[in-house]
């Protein structure tokens, strides 16, 4: 019984995970900021290869001469630190760098670069902080220290209108995590105990936190809705409709983009599968490595090398 709660437990938490990453690649809005300047969203970002078509997250902005220093701007850092692994640092912090210059005024851009040159020796820090065996477990108390020695390092850093500038939100989402579990663990609480402490939590959430939390189970209700309308045969039009009226017009666009990506992409599967199938039937009784050169040129002319890394859970 221990066993098939665990399991449950976990496909629930990765439904929500998935539901969460759904939210924020596709429903919400991309940043617009009020401010004198930010960074233009490409369409395509080339500087790697595994982030070809991806737009850029964050942005650097100004006001007058002077840089805003936010959540956005470290949204920005990090989007490019991604590419760690494909690129050297060197590499990364100058297209960074170029970004900025390219973003803000020269007054602002050295400003954002002085940043940037803290943001980077604070990172690195860390990493050597994370190898420490105090921190590395999962247990509450881990966690905490995990949490403590993060915080304690980015004051060497940043001063305390940066620290709650950049990192503010993700803290008080943090905290309230850790709160949640040390009550989960506690063996002393009664269950009863339990559910009325996070009751509390609940209450004196932060109304910003709150619509974070709860935006990606919104966005499970949502297309369970989507479903249950389809099954009745609902149209595209209502579809959309019910969309828009719960998110926004163009994030009920683009969901009708991703619906319509889906049935053309199951419908290249199911090409794929019944050519397969004939190919595997008529060369039976041919050599194994001929069979598998064969499947390989109905791949490469159906599918890119992108997609064909998918092809193994529908064979």
């Amino acid at each position: 019984m221990k066993t098939k709660k665990t399991v449950f437990i976990f496909a629930a938490a990765l439904t929500i995970l998935v539901a969460a990453v759904f939210y924020y690649a596709v429903l919400l809005p991309p940043n617009t900021g009020s401010v004198a300047s930010s960074m233009p969203q490409n369409d395509a970002f080339s500087f790697v290869k595994s982030m070809e078509g991806t737009t850029t997250d964050g942005q650097a902005t100004q006001t007058n001469d002077a840089l805003i220093v936010d959540a956005s701007l470290r949204r920005l850092f990090e989007y490019y630190l991604a590419a760690t692994g494909e690129k050297s640092l060197a590499e990364i912090r100058a297209e960074i760098e170029k970004e900025l210059d390219k973003t803000l005024s020269p007054s602002a851009a050295r400003q954002a670069k002085e940043v940037l040159t803290r943001y980077l020796a604070y990172k690195q820090e860390l990493a050597e902080i994370e190898k420490n065996p105090a921190v590395s477990g999962n247990d509450t108390n881990a966690i905490k220290h995990r949490f403590s020695s993060m915080q304690q390092l980015r004051r060497r850093y940043f001063n305390e209108k940066e620290d709650l500038a950049m990192f503010g939100f993700d803290d008080a989402y943090d905290m309230d995590a850790i709160a949640r579990l040390e009550i989960s663990q506690d063996s002393t609480l009664t269950n009863e105990q339990k559910q009325k402490k996070l009751l509390a939590l609940d209450a004196a959430m932060p109304a910003a936190l709150r619509e974070e939390k709860q935006a990606p189970y919104r966005v499970l209700l949502l297309e369970e809705n989507v479903a249950k309308m389809r099954a009745q045969g609902a149209s595209d039009d209502d579809i959309y409709r019910l969309r828009a009226s719960s998110t926004t017009p163009e994030a009920a666009a683009r969901l009708a983009d991703l619906d319509r990506e889906e049935i053309e992409w199951k419908t290249r599967i199911t090409t794929y599968l019944a050519e397969r199938s004939r190919l595997l039937s008529n060369l039976a009784e041919k050599p194994e490595q001929e069979r598998q050169a064969a499947m390989q040129k109905i791949r490469d002319q159906q599918f890119n090398q992108g997609e064909q890394k998918r092809l193994s859970a529908y064979e």
